[in-house]
């Protein structure tokens, strides 16, 4: 008989970060660290994201614990394939349109609970929705498959901070904090999943690594406009008004350069800069957003007054862009303790 996750196992103690290469073994070494309660760092295809035992609320309250998580914040529980999904959630029509069209992929599912669900209610926020993914990495894909369970991966850094897209951007957050990184190389799509609620009607909750065009011409009709901020108990990760920050003050938009200011550019860049990077400089908003974490994270370790940041227009992924900009650039929330 299995033994149940969380359950009659010693309590879990963490040494030293290890980093290991995506080598064979690797995902088995992943897969038994997560199943002692241990925290895993692991490439998806949008961003590095931070894994935990989803069935095992000890494991969760570790991963709130080490990202200072506010624990009102939800999961995204991630599996290996859409039969795993539907023991966790609750599909209608939009939902199975979706998943069929998009998954394995850059696409997050906000559903109702199943009955059947194991994922932890701390995960969830208490929430009677879940949110789900099925990532199009193979190494993720071959880590939730030896592993067996579902796994909750957020980000893997400090919350509110910006995105990890490599292995060192995750060692620098949270070193000493988890207990592995599996380190595929960079994160090909660079930005977060998008985030559709099937709830009722279908709406985005956050725009991502998926186009608004994409799933509009899959579903054939248009969705609901993006939700709002959501700074108390939101339905999915990433609505906080204050989210994929740098510590340096961010200002958008911008036409003209100040003194002592850098410069986050698109397209031919503004003069006058301390120092610049560009996103895109032929304006290719795919390239903008595998560059987007990356370049904030550069310029926020250059520690100017402030980054100066130029106006990126918001067709496809240039959306999703535009939204993490804006969360970075809002006044910074202090979180809720997650203990």
């Amino acid at each position: 008989m299995r033994e149940k996750p969380g359950k009659n196992r010693s309590m879990h103690v963490m040494s030293k970060t290890r980093l290991v290469k995506a080598v064979p073994g690797a995902a088995q070494a992943a897969a038994e660290c997560l199943s002692r309660g241990g925290l895993v760092a692991f490439p998806t295809e949008t961003v590095y994201g931070l894994g935990a035992d989803a069935t095992d609320g000890q494991a969760v309250a570790r991963l709130y614990d080490a990202k200072g998580r506010p624990a009102f914040n939800p999961l995204i529980a991630h599996v290996p394939d859409l039969d795993a999904a539907r023991e966790l959630a609750v599909f209608n029509t939009d939902a199975e349109r979706l998943a069929a069209a998009f998954w394995p992929g850059p696409l997050t599912l906000v559903l109702p609970r199943a009955v059947t669900c194991t994922v932890s209610e701390l995960a969830t926020a208490g929430l009677d929705s879940i949110a789900i993914r099925v990532p199009d990495h193979a190494l993720a894909r071959t880590i939730l498959r030896a592993f067996g369970r579902p796994i909750v991966a957020p980000s893997a850094n400090i919350s509110g901070h910006v995105s990890p897209t490599n292995a060192a951007h995750v060692l620098e957050d949270l070193d000493g904090k988890i207990d592995l990184i599996v380190d595929g190389g960079p994160a090909p799509v660079g930005i977060e999943s998008t985030i559709v609620a099937c709830l009722d009607a279908p709406v985005i909750l956050r725009p991502g690594g998926l186009s608004r065009e994409q799933i509009e011409a899959t579903l054939r009709h248009g969705l609901a406009q993006t939700v709002e901020s959501q700074d108390e108990t939101p339905l999915a990760p990433g609505l906080l008004q204050s989210h994929y920050a740098p510590r340096t003050a961010v200002r958008l938009n911008a036409t003209s350069v100040a003194p002592g200011e850098v410069l986050l550019a698109f397209g031919t860049p503004l003069p006058g800069a301390k120092a610049s990077l560009n996103l895109s400089e032929k304006g290719d908003v795919g390239e903008a957003a595998a560059n987007l974490f990356g370049h904030l994270r550069r310029l926020d370790a250059m520690r100017a007054p402030s980054i100066a940041v130029m106006r990126i227009p918001s067709e496809g992924l240039g959306e999703a862009i535009n939204d993490r900009l804006r969360r970075a650039a809002a006044p910074k929330v202090i979180p809720a303790s997650s203990s």
